[in-house]
């Protein structure tokens, strides 16, 4: 018999006997068409501090709490109790049990984490997405699939943007990879595509300003001498130089190895599957910015230095700070600010934007379009041409 509405009511110390504290326990019977199921509100009062009538906690030092807690639980169950009439068509007081008590012992953030380590997914993009988890442990460590709200969303935003300071895009990011994984807990069935908190929610962007090294200022950077005791900077300013020449990014740095270097026709080419999207590439480097790069890999091989054995990402980024103030480049530039250098230079060389697509790796032509416009003096140098031609 199809079952629709559950009829619920609390229950004090059913079992008839109390805790070694003289306490017993706050249930809710959900009944209905004889059939009853009981679920524990995690609440535990002295019998005089339960009123049986108007079923509510009194004479407690908590009670006001105690009572919020209780009508909060209630409505959780109320809740699931509709996600699931909507889902089948029908309800009973155990299939109830059976479903509250599997989304109610596991967290969504142990779900998000046990979803994030059993999947396919590379090892950057795991590392990515974990830092949504952390930020979600700060915001709140105890999430459970029924907190998942339109009201979750945007008190979560507003924490990020107030709390931890992140820009619009940033808050994208960590929403979008929320996003994820709600995605994973309705497909897994601990939330409803009815309870699904992102269908009113809409993720906000806006454009990137990419930071790229004019040829003056990449000029100063490769000329800058470092000594005394800025010396220690020197690796991580060669690195950054290498990938301004080659245009790859921090993990495909790192990884390299000798058999990436392939003499083909008496020339060395640079060849290499990208982490981030599994993409063929092969850099010619003898015909890249002079040959600069092979320069630098004689030079450390010379001196027995690997050249690609890099600190993290975060600490280069430091010292390339420092690096900046020293050259009095007037701008802050991150390690990936090498690849927007390296492709915004070969563009404002005149090379096509399909060849600079095919030397970064990028799988669509949209993602390399947006170095076409990022420098004016590319702007400038193509209406001379233009006027020259005339």
């Amino acid at each position: 018999m199809n079952i629709h509405k559950l009829k619920f009511r609390l229950v004090f110390n059913r079992k008839r006997r109390l805790t070694t504290a003289g306490t017993a326990l706050v249930q809710v019977e959900a009944y209905a068409n004889r059939q009853k199921a009981y679920f524990s509100t995690h609440v535990y009062v002295r019998p005089g501090q339960w009123n049986a009538k108007r079923e509510r906690v009194r004479n407690h030092p908590n009670a006001k709490l105690l009572n919020v807690m209780i009508t909060d639980f209630m409505t959780q169950l109320e809740r699931k109790e509709f996600e699931l009439y909507q889902e089948r068509g029908r309800v009973s007081p155990l299939e109830l049990k059976k479903m509250f008590r599997r989304s109610n012992t596991l967290t969504f953030l142990a779900f998000a984490e046990m979803t994030l380590e059993k999947s396919a997914l590379k090892e950057s993009t795991k590392t990515n997405r974990r830092t949504t988890i952390h930020a979600l442990q700060q915001f709140n460590r105890h999430i459970h699939f029924t907190d998942l709200d339109y009201d979750f969303l945007l008190r979560f935003e507003y924490y990020l943007r107030t709390q931890l300071c992140c820009s619009v895009n940033t808050i994208a990011k960590h929403m979008k990879h929320l996003r994820s994984f709600v995605n994973a807990a309705i497909r897994s069935g601990h939330l409803t595509v009815a309870r699904d908190p992102f269908v009113s929610y809409r993720i906000r962007t806006k454009p990137c300003k990419h930071t790229f090294l004019t040829p003056d200022e990449l000029h100063t950077l490769e000329t800058l001498k470092l000594t005394g005791k800025d010396m220690y900077l020197q690796h991580a300013l060669d690195a950054f130089l290498f990938c301004c020449y080659t245009g790859l990014r921090y993990s495909d740095f790192v990884n390299l190895t000798d058999a990436n270097f392939q003499q083909i026709d008496g020339t060395t080419w640079l060849t290499l599957e990208t982490i981030k999207t599994g993409t063929e590439v092969k850099l010619p480097l003898q015909l890249l910015f002079e040959g600069k790069s092979l320069t630098m890999l004689q030079r450390y091989k010379r001196e027995h230095r690997n050249l690609f054995a890099l600190e993290n990402n975060s600490n280069i980024n430091k010292k390339l700070i420092r690096i900046g103030t020293l050259a009095h480049i007037g701008k802050h530039f991150s390690f990936h600010s090498a690849r927007h250098t390296h492709a915004t230079l070969l563009l404002y060389k005149g090379i096509s934007l399909t060849t600079v697509q095919k030397l970064l790796g990028h799988k669509h032509i949209s993602t390399t379009q947006i170095y076409g416009n990022v420098m004016q003096e590319t702007l400038v140098r193509d209406l001379k041409r233009c006027r020259k031609k005339r």
